[in-house]
């Protein structure tokens, strides 16, 4: 399909971009930069489009912390001003990937999610007899910044736009260096330094975990492994969700033929897996997907799932009672993780983890 072109002057659209200011504030109104930027809104907003329109914008500096559940990530928090900036992007770009996308594809889409991967991984579990899982090394600290904008341009004809997505890049550009550990594939040649190989392992990489940008950028980068797995592997039954990925079949020899294959492909995407865990199981055994493990007739919440919110909450409580964060913050909490939970066969842990108290009731 040909790339589409005449896209740039909806980016800098008014309307558009309110639209993306009310998405990057959701969910943060009370935050200072979210408050800052209201508070001059319309200014904003103009200076903003001025820069889109006239090609001058550059993002600012990047604020970095770690995490440490579900496990040890460095999160990189753009501006709110060029949240903005990415939701305007992507209110655009997105609907000409979205039509491409398979439909097993389910992070950061509408109407997918975490739950809805959690219920499709179990609908095929009733369906085959193993599965094959893969994950991805230091998938955000690893992509590649060439192929990236490759996948970009077999869609996107339009070189403004192009050319913001590359500005995006850039600002990001090392942000996640120091979670890389270097890796050589058939074709580097780290002794000699020279050809072609070299210039690869040397190209620019990594996208910041905590942009709206990276998250959809992500389901660019992996779509054509998707199209593989589909198209060339006939998996029909596969599902991923960012960089976890599930095969299924009735026959272990056919997923180590699968697992092979996969290996390869994403050798040609700079990419490896944790091989020493991806190997067919039997589905009767639960397969670990997203903080649950998935049996075909239930799912668990995974212990270190429970202990870290036990631990959590217990913290909480404790805030609560010398007074640093209101009741409304508790029941929230509560509350979010309950929405989680509820997704397996949970209600004894829920009892067992927030004791008599009750509070989810509120």
């Amino acid at each position: 399909m040909k790339p589409v072109a005449d896209l740039y002057p909806q980016i800098y659209d008014w309307e558009n971009l309110e639209r993306a200011y009310h998405r990057a504030r959701a969910g943060k109104r009370g935050h200072a930069p979210a408050a800052g930027f209201e508070r001059t809104l319309e200014d904003n907003l103009v200076s903003l489009q001025d820069e889109l329109r006239t090609q001058t914008y550059r993002p600012g500096a990047y604020h970095s912390f770690y995490i440490h559940e579900p496990k040890h990530r460095l999160i990189s928090a753009a501006p709110f001003r060029d949240r903005v900036a990415h939701h305007a992007l992507c209110a655009v770009i997105e609907p000409l990937f979205e039509r491409r996308f398979i439909f097993d594809s389910y992070a950061n889409r509408v109407g997918k999610g975490t739950h809805r991967a959690l219920d499709r991984c179990q609908q095929f579990s009733r369906r085959y007899s193993y599965a094959l899982q893969l994950d991805v090394v230091q998938f955000f600290p690893s992509i590649d910044h060439e192929l990236l904008r490759t996948a970009l341009w077999r869609v996107i004809g339009d070189e403004q736009v192009l050319g913001l997505c590359d500005v995006i890049l850039a600002g990001g550009r090392g942000v996640q260096a120091e979670e890389y550990r270097m890796v050589y594939f058939p074709g580097d040649d780290p002794s000699t330094g020279s050809g072609q190989g070299l210039l690869a392992a040397n190209r620019p990489r990594g996208l910041p975990i905590g942009n709206l940008t990276s998250q959809f950028w992500a389901n660019v980068y992996l779509d054509a492994l998707d199209q593989f797995v589909k198209r060339e592997l006939k998996c029909r039954a596969y599902a991923r969700y960012v960089d976890d990925l599930v095969l299924f079949a009735d026959s272990k020899r056919t997923l180590w033929e699968w697992r092979a294959a996969v290996v390869d492909y994403l050798a040609g995407l700079r990419l490896t897996v944790h091989i020493e865990r991806a190997h067919p199981r039997p589905v009767a055994e639960g397969l670990p997907f997203l903080g649950f493990t998935v049996f075909p007739t239930h799912r668990r919440l995974k212990a270190q799932k429970a202990i870290s919110f036990r631990r959590k909450f217990k913290g909480q409580v404790s805030a609560l009672a010398s007074g640093q964060i209101a009741l409304s913050d508790l029941h929230a909490s509560v509350r979010g993780w309950i929405n989680h939970v509820q997704y397996g066969d949970t209600w004894g842990l829920r009892r067992a983890v927030l004791g008599s108290e009750l509070l989810w009731e509120g």
